[in-house]
């Protein structure tokens, strides 16, 4: 009589031990924890946010508390600007970065990389010392109070151009290029159908990196948008409160409707969001 065949071993590295879940666990719930707590105090009132012990259930308060959002400042257009100015930006700095890339990793030309250095030092130049020069530029095209004077200096990010040469230069070969050019393909045509296709996840990556941060932006809007018609969700939620304090129940609330559209997002995307990160970190 034969033995019954044995059952194959999984090999030792595909086997995880509880301390890797426990530790996943952890991390995860320290990452919801605040958003957790945003929606209880958003449900309840200032006081819970400053309460002993902690309050950690939710309260029945969150629908008074989002009518009150959206009657005293028109969020409805501000979450409408918001979805316009960001997609604007994510799909601009995808785009844009990428032909920029391109450029710095392929195409061989005069200072190239002095200009690329000087692109890489931008980075360490803090974002608050450009604040008033590009007001003044904005000023001088009269785009003041209006969406462009948010969306145009967005469009580009050192960082962007960065991530994009360096994985462009990984990932395109120059014998590619050589043979594309034999065939008669001019560089935007090399670009557009073979380069562009091959980087198509890590731009998708960066364009959804300046999605959410041109959506989480305050500062540069809050100094050029003047009317509650062209105001941002960051913008609207300042706008609820007061001079003198801070309901904090209703900022909560607010904060929690601005939130809710970026976590849409992440449920759809965010599994392409990990392949790209992973695709550039092999690839680079």
């Amino acid at each position: 009589m034969s033995a019954p065949p044995r059952k194959a071993r999984r090999p030792a590295h595909s086997r995880v031990s509880p301390a890797v879940y426990l530790t996943l666990g952890g991390m995860a719930f320290l990452s919801l924890f605040p958003l957790y707590w945003m929606f209880v105090v958003s449900t309840t009132d200032s006081a819970t946010a400053t309460s002993l012990p902690p309050r950690i259930v939710p309260g029945g308060n969150f629908l008074h508390l989002a009518g009150l959002v959206f009657e005293i400042v028109p969020f409805v257009q501000a979450l409408v600007n918001s979805i316009a100015v960001s997609t604007a930006i994510g799909v601009g700095q995808a785009l844009l970065c990428a032909l920029a890339g391109f450029a710095f990793a392929k195409l061989h030309f005069r200072g190239r990389n002095v200009l690329f250095l000087i692109v890489v030092l931008t980075m360490t130049v803090p974002a608050q010392l450009s604040v008033i020069p590009q007001y003044l530029i904005m000023s001088r095209l009269n785009w003041v109070d209006t969406l462009q004077a948010v969306i145009v200096p967005g469009l580009l990010s050192a960082f962007g151009i960065f991530w994009m040469r360096q994985h462009i230069a990984s990932v395109i070969d120059d014998e590619l290029m050589h043979a594309a050019r034999v065939d008669g393909a001019s560089t935007w045509q090399i670009f557009w159908r073979i380069a562009f296709p091959l980087v198509r996840p890590a731009a998708f990556v960066l364009g959804l990196f300046g999605f959410v941060t041109a959506w989480n932006d305050f500062l540069w809007p809050f100094i050029v948008l003047k009317s509650p018609e062209r105001y941002t969700v960051q913008i609207a939620i300042k706008a609820l409160q007061n001079s003198r304090d801070i309901d904090l129940g209703l900022a909560m609330a607010g904060s929690f409707l601005a939130t809710l559209p970026l976590l849409v997002l992440f449920v759809f995307v965010g599994r392409r969001l990990v392949q790209g990160i992973m695709e550039g970190a092999f690839k680079g």
